[in-house]
C-alpha cells in the first residue's frame, strides 16, 4: 500500500494552529505518510511535527465554510486546526484517521526513520540476558541460562534466553511450561545478593476444576528455597477472581502440593478497569470549570490513585518478604504480563540501588517489560480519548511509571534520573521514531527484524548530549533499601503527565534551572575549599621542621 492513496489533500494553506501555551499560528499544513506538519514560515515560530501514531481521536466541526479539526493525542495533548474550506477539512480529517490507524506495524515510522545523530552505542545490544546473568553469577552458582525458548516454541511471550535453577533441566521446563498459562514457566526476575533470596515470575498454574498438579513445577519452585525456609506466592488477583479462573482452566497453587509456600492474594486491577480510570482522570484534568469540591470528587471517582496505591503496596510487600523476612517469592496473576511486571520491577526499585540509576532503570525496563513480554502494541493502541470499543488497551506501563515517580518524589536524592526521563519513556511507548516499544513480545520483534530495520531508543537516550537532560542534579548514590510511604496522604497526582498541557510549567522550569545553578555553584565552592585545605595542609607540613629545636 502507498501512503499517497490515503492522503486525499497533502497540503492546505492559511491553516491556523491553536495549542497549549503558544499563540495561534497561521501557516501551511502538510500531511506525509507519518507526520502532520504545520509550518508558519516565520523564523521565530516553532514548527509542529506530530506523528500520526500519536493521534488518539479527532473531532470535526464546521461554521459556514470554515472547518475545525480537534486532534486528541495519546500523550493527552489537544491541538486545534482551523482549516478554510469544508472539502479540504473533510479530506484532511479522513486522511488523519486512516494514517493514525494503520494495521501493519511495518508501515510505522520507526521502519522509515533514519537518525540524524551519530550512533555511539547500539541500544539493541546494551542489555542482553547474558550480561544481566553475569551480574548474578559472581554471587551464586545455583542458576543457569536456558536456551530452551530460542525458537519461541515453548513460550511465545518469553525471550529466547531465560534464567532458571541449575538443578532443573530443559525437559522438566517443557513439562512446567505446559502447566502454566501461555507457557510462562517460573523464571528468575531478581537475585538479592544481600541474602540470596530471589523474585521469580510466571503465569498462573493451569490447575482447573480437577486440581491438576505438575510435580516438575513443584520441584522447580522448591529448588529456589533454602533448607528449612518457606517462600511466598504473591497472586495479583483477589481470591475470588483466582477461584473463578479455575472454571476456565486456570487457577492457583494448592497448599497440599506446595506446603513450603504461603499464598497471598493482592488484588490489582487490569484491562478495562484501568482504561476507564485513565479516561475519567484525563477528563477531570481537562475540565477547567470545576470548583474545588467537584475537582476532588472527580479525582476520587477516577480511582487512579487507588490503583497506584494497590500496586505500590504489593511491591512493598514483595520487597519486605525478600529483605525483612528473608524469603524468596513467586509472583503471578493470570497471564503474568501486566500486574506481575509492575510488582517485580517496583520491588527491584525499592531493593536495588542499580535500578535507580539511568542505565540500571533502562536495563529494568528492557528485562522486566520488553523481554518479559508486556504487550506494548496492544496496551498502547488507544489512550484516554479514543471512543472505539476497547480490546486490550490499558495504561499498565503508565501506572508503573507513575509509581516510580511517587517513589522519586519521596526520595529525590536516591535516583540518578529525573521526572523528564519517565515522561520521555511514556511518550515513546505511545508513539516513537524508535523501534524499542513496537510489537508485543520478543518473538514478534524478532520476526519484524527490528534490530536490523529500526533504531533503539537507548541509542539516542544514552548519548552524552541527551543524558544531561535526564540526569537528576540532586542525585547522591544511596545503597540502602528505600521504603516508600503508601499512605493516601503521601500519594499525589502526577502533574508532569496529567496537567502539563493544562497549565504552564514556566515557573517550575525556572525554579529547576535556579536549583541546578545553585548546585553547580556549590560544587565549584566545594572544589575551591578542597584546594585551600590541601594548600593549608602543605603549609603546615612545611612549617613543622622550622619549629622543631
Amino acid at each position: 500500500m502507498e501512503f499517497a492513496e490515503l492522503i486525499k489533500t497533502p497540503r492546505v494553506d492559511s491553516v491556523v494552529l491553536h495549542r497549549p501555551f503558544y499563540p495561534a499560528v497561521e501557516g501551511t499544513l502538510c500531511l506525509t505518510g507519518h507526520h502532520l506538519i504545520l509550518s508558519s514560515r516565520q523564523d521565530s515560530t516553532e514548527e509542529l511535527w506530530l506523528l500520526h501514531s500519536n493521534i488518539d481521536a479527532i473531532d470535526k466541526r464546521f461554521v459556514g465554510s470554515l472547518g475545525t479539526i480537534i486532534i486528541k493525542c495519546k500523550d493527552f495533548r489537544i491541538i486545534q486546526l482551523d482549516i478554510p474550506g469544508m472539502e479540504e477539512c473533510l479530506n484532511i480529517a479522513s486522511s488523519i484517521e486512516a494514517l493514525s490507524t494503520l494495521d501493519s506495524i511495518t508501515l510505522m515510522y520507526p521502519f522509515f526513520y533514519r537518525p540524524m545523530f551519530e550512533v555511539i552505542e547500539d541500544g539493541w545490544h546494551s542489555f542482553l540476558p547474558e550480561q544481566e546473568f553475569e551480574l548474578y553469577s559472581s554471587a551464586t552458582s545455583e542458576w543457569r541460562l536456558s536456551y530452551i525458548n530460542k525458537e519461541f516454541a515453548v513460550c511465545p511471550s518469553y525471550p529466547p534466553i531465560v534464567i532458571v535453577p541449575k538443578s532443573i533441566d530443559d525437559e522438566a521446563l517443557r513439562k512446567v511450561a505446559s502447566f502454566r498459562h501461555g507457557g510462562r514457566f517460573p523464571v528468575l526476575s531478581y537475585y538479592y545478593k544481600k541474602n540470596g533470596m530471589v523474585i521469580m515470575r510466571s503465569g498462573q498454574p493451569l490447575t482447573g476444576t480437577n486440581g491438576r498438579r505438575c510435580k516438575e513445577d513443584e520441584k522447580l519452585i522448591n529448588a529456589t528455597l533454602r533448607a528449612g525456609k518457606r517462600g511466598y506466592i504473591i497472586d495479583t488477583r483477589s481470591l475470588n477472581v483466582a477461584q473463578q479462573a479455575r472454571a476456565k482452566g486456570g487457577g492457583f497453587e494448592q497448599e497440599a502440593h506446595y506446603p513450603q509456600w504461603r499464598r497471598i492474594h493482592k488484588s490489582i486491577e487490569r484491562y478495562h478497569v484501568l482504561q476507564e480510570s485513565l479516561i475519567k482522570l484525563v477528563e477531570a484534568c481537562n475540565d477547567q470549570t470545576h470548583n474545588m469540591d467537584r475537582w476532588l470528587s472527580k479525582l476520587e471517582a477516577s480511582n487512579w490513585l487507588t490503583h497506584v496505591k494497590e500496586i505500590l503496596t504489593t511491591a512493598c510487600l514483595a520487597a519486605q518478604c525478600i529483605d525483612r523476612e528473608g524469603a524468596s517469592i513467586l509472583i503471578h496473576g493470570t497471564e503474568g504480563t501486566d500486574s506481575t511486571l509492575q510488582v517485580t520491577s517496583l520491588a527491584q526499585i525499592i531493593l536495588d540501588p542499580r535500578s535507580r540509576t539511568i542505565r540500571g532503570f533502562e536495563a529494568l525496563v528492557e528485562r522486566e517489560w520488553l523481554q518479559a513480554g508486556h504487550p506494548f502494541q496492544q496496551r498502547c493502541a488507544q489512550s484516554a480519548y479514543c471512543s472505539s470499543k476497547q480490546k486490550w488497551e490499558a495504561p499498565v506501563f503508565l501506572l508503573f511509571l507513575d509509581c516510580v515517580w511517587q517513589i522519586l518524589r519521596q526520595f529525590p536524592c536516591s535516583f540518578e534520573f529525573n521526572e523528564r526521563f519517565l515522561i520521555v519513556l511514556f511518550e515513546h511507548a505511545c508513539a516513537s521514531q524508535f523501534g524499542t516499544f513496537l510489537g508485543n513480545n520478543e518473538g514478534e520483534r524478532c520476526k519484524l527484524k527490528l534490530q536490523q530495520k529500526t533504531m533503539s531508543l537507548w541509542s539516542w537516550v544514552n548519548r552524552p548530549s541527551e543524558l544531561s537532560q535526564f540526569t537528576n542534579p540532586l542525585f547522591e548514590a544511596n545503597n540502602l533499601v528505600i521504603w516508600p510511604s503508601v499512605a493516601p496522604q503521601s500519594l499525589q497526582l502526577w502533574e508532569g503527565i496529567f496537567l502539563r498541557w493544562n497549565r504552564s510549567s514556566k515557573y517550575q522550569d525556572e525554579a529547576y534551572e535556579e536549583m541546578v545553578n545553585i548546585i553547580e555553584y556549590n560544587k565549584e565552592l566545594q572544589a575551591k575549599v578542597n584546594v585551600l585545605r590541601r594548600q593549608l595542609a602543605e603549609l603546615e607540613t612545611e612549617d613543622r621542621p622550622r619549629q622543631s629545636p
